[in-house]
């Protein structure tokens, strides 16, 4: 059903820009590239590709917005009811349940150091040529 309606979505999309394309603005558009109204006048008639390409792209329009919603709550990431979380959120779930989570910093606590255990110390070297 999802794959029906995604490509059913798709040729909706694809048509709605022919139909935009293929209309005629102040400038002509595309349609004039393609020798002004030749192409959409002489199977619709003089006024009557232009009628006819705006309700196009009323229905067309109409059409892909439903198809967006319906796809939207057909999606397997709404269904079951509830929110879905994101990796961050299951990593830090996970973390939490293991022990491991990681340090984050206390209001009020800047500037202040903190001792780490000595197996965390970082590693300084020894002062060179100082008090010889």
């Amino acid at each position: 059903m999802i794959v029906f309606l995604t490509t059913l979505h798709v040729i909706i999309c694809i048509a709605l820009i022919m139909v935009v394309l293929m209309q005629s603005a102040k400038g002509e558009g595309l349609a004039g590239a393609f020798g002004g109204t030749g192409i959409t006048g002489a199977v619709f008639g003089g006024r009557g590709a232009a009628t006819f390409l705006a309700k196009a792209t009323t229905v067309l329009a109409i059409a892909f917005f439903l198809s967006s919603i319906l796809l939207s709550f057909l999606s397997p990431a709404t269904r079951g009811g509830g929110r879905k979380t994101s990796a961050i959120q299951k990593e830090a779930q996970r973390r939490a349940t293991e022990g491991t989570v990681p340090a984050t910093s206390v209001p009020g606590t800047e500037g202040k150091t903190q001792t780490q255990p000595p197996s965390e110390q970082p590693q300084t070297p020894p002062p060179s040529g100082e008090g010889k």
